[in-house]
């Protein structure tokens, strides 16, 4: 209520200020927003696309944009209509907080610690240890990698082996736990699974294909990532290239990490590759009890669809392709089957920037909310948080979007489109 009855008296002065300015002939660099670093024009017209998707005047601030103080050379005119606007938005935030303070309730945090002499306490030195390197694989414009390292030729760097036993407690899990998938009925159990003396492929599995009489045995090369690091696209290129040369049916990659454009790449001629990304508890694979839990889970490729609309983009999330080891099909899964969709309009490469987020699969306390925040909820805005068609964006100036799809079981994987 306090925003309503307070923010026309900002919306005004930020008018009054914008429309004092038009025609200034010196250029103001803007400090805030998504427009940061970039010079607002007042000799300009029309308007600007934000990085949100907002237009936004092109000789004229936002309302987070503009300055506390005038610049130098600013008219008269623009300076009391500066003054106006922080005095009407202070007055603004004033209310509000006077508002929280007398309603809100609080509470002291402070130490309180107690005696349990039962309990030794140890403290000292420790090390942060992070799975997930810092550096990146440089792209080209079609996302391929540039320098393809000995990866490409199947040459391991020194040093990359893994130690003996994490491989053979990575087998022992594998043979009895098998690859999970979301639904039960498509994980995939190995009748056999023995080592194979590969460059990259590190075992063979054997399972069967259909049901009944008319099952066909299939052979899967096993491909087992570092214990600490990251899988490369560069990786499953030269794996698929080994399990291709020895005749074999499909590619298993299992890895605690892949690389963005590792998870764009699904097939290689004719082998499938499938990513099974493994549980965080196989680091204790030498005192984890083999066959607990699912270990080892296959999240799929997003079906998506770029759509154009003039000159505005669209993406629609149709599901998440299935690979079914009953059958030896790819099928897309409904978008109910999803926990939640990010989308970065303007990918760069290097990292993914969350800028539009859904979520089709959760459900919405709308009464859990409403006594939580104690205030009425918008169930219209909620509901436009489920959907599986984005909101129109501008052309990236990249020339590419990325979209990260996010199961109920925590696995995700991310697509990149070339616009």
């Amino acid at each position: 209520m306090i925003w309503e009855e307070t923010q026309p008296a900002v919306e005004g002065a930020c008018a009054a200020l914008n429309a004092a300015l038009v025609g200034h002939k010196a250029p103001f660099k803007v400090e805030t927003g998504g427009r940061t670093g970039k010079m607002v024009d007042f000799t300009a017209s029309g308007t600007v696309t934000l990085p949100s998707g907002e237009e936004a005047p092109a000789n004229g601030f936002m309302e987070w944009e503009i300055p506390r103080k005038a610049p130098d050379g600013w008219p008269a005119a623009a300076k009391a209509a500066l003054e106006t606007f922080w005095k009407a938005r202070i007055n603004r935030q004033k209310e509000i907080d006077a508002s929280i303070a007398a309603r809100a309730e609080f509470e002291n945090l402070y130490d309180k610690p107690y005696e349990d002499k039962k309990r030794i306490r140890v403290a000292g030195p420790f090390t942060v240890e992070s799975l997930s390197p810092h550096s990146i694989s440089p792209v080209d414009e079609h996302g391929e990698l540039i320098d393809q390292i000995n990866a490409a030729e199947g040459l391991h760097l020194p040093g990359e082996r893994e130690a003996e036993n994490y491989r053979k407690a990575i087998m022992e899990n594998l043979a009895k736990a098998g690859v999970h998938q979301q639904d039960k009925k498509d994980a995939i159990r190995f009748d056999t699974l023995a080592p194979w003396p590969g460059e990259w492929i590190g075992a063979e599995g054997r399972y069967r294909e259909g049901e009944g009489e008319d099952a066909v045995e299939r052979r899967a090369g096993i491909f087992i990532g570092p214990e600490y690091g990251t899988v490369s696209r560069a990786d499953l290129v030269a794996c698929a290239k080994e399990a291709g040369d020895f005749g074999m049916d499909i590619v298993i990659a299992c890895a605690f990490n892949f690389e963005a454009h590792a998870q764009e790449f699904h097939r290689l001629g004719r082998v499938p590759i499938l990513h099974a990304r493994m549980n965080a508890d196989l680091h204790m694979a030498g005192d984890l009890k083999a066959g607990g839990g699912n270990l080892f889970v296959v999240f799929g490729e997003p079906d998506i669809e770029l759509r154009q609309e003039g000159d505005r983009y669209r993406v629609e999330l149709k599901g998440v392709d299935i690979f079914r080891p009953a059958t030896g099909t790819v099928e897309t899964s409904e978008p109910d089957d999803i926990a939640c969709w990010f989308i970065d309009t303007d990918y760069s490469g290097e990292s993914f920037f969350v800028r539009q987020a859904y979520f089709p699969g959760a459900e919405v306390p709308y009464k859990a909310l409403r006594s939580t925040l104690k205030a009425d909820i918008d169930e219209e805005a909620w509901d436009s948080l489920k959907r599986t068609v984005s909101r129109p964006f501008a052309r990236p100036k990249s020339g590419r979007i990325a979209v990260k799809v996010i199961n109920h079981l925590g696995d995700e994987v991310m697509k990149v489109l070339s616009i």
